[in-house]
């Protein structure tokens, strides 16, 4: 029998230690309980219905009623927080101001730590040990989705979430005024990383056998390839562009934050190779307003979607006769963006390619090849000699 996916959703009214109650859905049913102390015991009762904002309103006067009742007797301490209400309370109040893609993957990271866990795990009580574990199993692939082994840069990524949220709720207050966490249990533990990171930069001849078979894929990928190649941006937020993003009279491109993994929004110029391809765009989905400029197949009104573009790349090598090869990806013609224009200052470099950190830009992305190290040392001063 399948089960229901239970609600992250609960609400708070009142004070700890006063007149504390919470409303959450039933997690088979989805009907609203009610949850308070009295005489030291956890009394629940439902609330009969599955309105949200009805919900909220019988917690505000169950509370303030509560706090003037003969036999209310208020609890000394509040409620010890579990990793399942530390998580639910930053999911939130800080995921929703990220981008888009970073809210799902903050979902899905949440999910596999509370099932890892336990969700009733109390935070502070997680050690090195709880770590060291986390590490082996991920690697090993018992632990994720996917169910296979990953590398130490994606165990990397969810520890990183881990540790931003044990910080917060370090630094975070509840109604009393008191810490959510006195302090992060794992602070100071080394991440794992990898010695030999495969950061693959596509060739110009790759790209070319791309681009040469990128219509028989699909116009939008041609477009999608076009842009990524000429902005130097993420396919992420490529697919997320509105027809209001672009400036065809400006020859620019809007790049909103929401849609940018670092949150920056910006506007970048656009190539004569970017404009043609996104002109070729506009006449295939007569694209106006706010419509996408990558219209998913099926529904004109939304963007395509994420996984659609793996799915492109692949084709297109199939097509265009290229052995599959590890890192070579939509990221890869970001990293050629920044390796082709080596000669940039990297200020401007930065602000063409949205990085919002040059040591990101010097670490990540840009490689020379042989021919720029060649001519490097070839124009090596070397002292004049008297004859």
């Amino acid at each position: 029998m399948a089960r229901t996916k239970r609600s992250r959703r609960s609400y708070g009214a009142g004070e700890w230690g006063r007149n504390r109650v919470r409303i959450f859905p039933d997690p088979k049913t989805g009907i609203f309980q009610i949850e308070w102390r009295e005489n030291g015991r956890r009394l629940t009762r439902s609330l009969k219905h599955r309105d949200w904002a009805r919900a909220k309103r019988q917690a505000d006067r169950f509370a303030a009623g509560f706090i003037d009742a003969p036999n209310g007797k208020a609890e000394a301490e509040p409620e010890p927080l579990t990793l399942g209400r530390l998580f639910e309370i930053y999911g939130e109040e800080v995921t929703p101001t990220k981008a888009e893609e970073t809210q799902q993957g903050d979902r899905t990271t949440t999910a596999m730590f509370l099932q890892f866990f336990g969700r009733d795990r109390k935070p502070e009580t997680l050690s090195q040990r709880d770590w060291d574990r986390f590490i082996r199993e991920r690697r090993a692939g018992r632990v994720g989705i996917s169910g296979r082994p990953v590398s130490n840069r994606t165990i990397a990524w969810d520890l990183t979430f881990l540790m931003a949220v044990l910080n917060w709720a370090a630094r975070s207050r509840d109604e009393e005024g008191r810490l959510l966490l006195d302090s992060n249990p794992l602070k100071g533990l080394r991440k794992p990383r990898e010695k030999n990171p495969t950061r693959v930069v596509l060739t110009e001849d790759e790209y070319r056998a791309l681009l040469g078979v990128s219509r028989q894929v699909d116009w939008r990928f041609h477009v999608a390839l076009v842009l990524a190649h000429e902005t130097g941006h993420r396919i992420g937020a490529i697919r997320q562009l509105q027809w209001s993003d672009i400036d065809f009279e400006g020859e620019a491109v809007r790049w909103r934050a929401k849609h940018e993994k670092t949150g920056y929004e910006h506007t970048t110029p656009l190539t004569d190779e970017a404009l043609a391809a996104l002109e070729e765009a506009r006449a295939m989905s007569a694209g106006t307003g706010d419509g996408p400029v990558l219209p998913a197949p099926t529904d004109a009104s939304r963007c395509v979607g994420r996984s659609l573009p793996s799915f492109w790349w692949q084709r297109a090598q199939t097509l265009a006769g290229l052995a599959p090869k590890r890192g070579r990806g939509w990221h890869s013609l970001r990293r050629k963006f920044a390796s082709d224009l080596m000669d940039l200052p990297l200020k401007v470099l930065c602000e063409l390619g949205g990085w919002k950190a040059a040591k990101t830009v010097l670490r990540c992305y840009q490689q020379p090849d042989e021919a720029q190290l060649r001519q490097a040392i070839r124009s090596r001063r070397r002292p004049q000699t008297r004859g």
